[in-house]
């Protein structure tokens, strides 16, 4: 029978094991701040500056995240994440399903994802098993936007994921220290030229081959 020192011992546990809401959100505040700093500036970007934006102490970001590397690791697992995401809501809100795509590659640059490149260098470790487990769920969030786009007759046939998620990489990789601060504003215009491309009936001949996964991944 559960006593009354019991019952206070699970409560005093639970609360020093569960995070206090104010923690959660200085963390989510910290991952938010580096990832604006990293697309502005790089991931080189000073730690204290991240602080500093995101209205903590230095104190309160170590202690979530004791080094760049942890730090970096989270930007990135947030931002695959938020981008699966955008994902699956595209595909719940077109019935086309080259409109899906062409919705889903939008919202991917608005989450930034070009952002990651610069970041998957250095100590970082990019084959961490819980970041290969949100790309693998990316990658099949994306492939299932691309074999239905194509099932329709929407989608050339003469490309694979891989060209999707390469061209979307590069065309929303941003450029720190550019004499042009403003190029954002041009990205979803050439994201557009480029899902214009995309469309079938096919315009012209590719060369090369298609980039797979597979073929990516041993690039990788």
């Amino acid at each position: 029978m559960e006593t009354v020192t019991d019952t206070a011992a699970c409560a005093a546990q639970g609360r020093t094991t569960r995070p206090r809401a104010d923690a959660l959100r200085n963390r989510e505040r910290i991952v938010s701040a580096a990832r604006e700093m990293f697309v502005e500036f790089g991931p080189d970007v000073p730690l204290d500056e991240v602080a500093r934006r995101a209205g903590v102490g230095n104190a309160t970001l170590y202690r979530n995240f004791p080094d760049r590397a942890a730090l970096t690791h989270e930007v990135v697992l947030a931002v695959t994440s938020r981008t699966t995401d955008r994902a699956e809501e595209a595909v719940a809100a077109e019935s086309d399903p080259f409109a899906a795509l062409s919705r889903f590659v939008h919202a991917a640059a608005d989450e930034r994802i070009g952002a990651l490149c610069p970041m998957l260098t250095g100590g970082f470790d990019k084959d961490h098993p819980e970041l290969l487990a949100e790309r693998r769920r990316l990658e099949e969030a994306v492939e299932g936007l691309v074999e239905r786009a194509m099932s329709a007759g929407r989608l050339r046939t003469d490309i694979a994921v891989g060209d999707v998620l390469v061209a979307l990489s590069q065309l929303t990789r941003p450029l720190p220290g550019i004499a042009c601060p403003d190029i954002d504003q041009f990205t979803h215009r050439h994201l557009q030229l480029f899902l214009d491309g995309l469309e079938a009936p096919a315009r012209s001949e590719l060369p090369g081959s298609a980039a797979t996964l597979e073929v990516l991944r041993r690039g990788h």
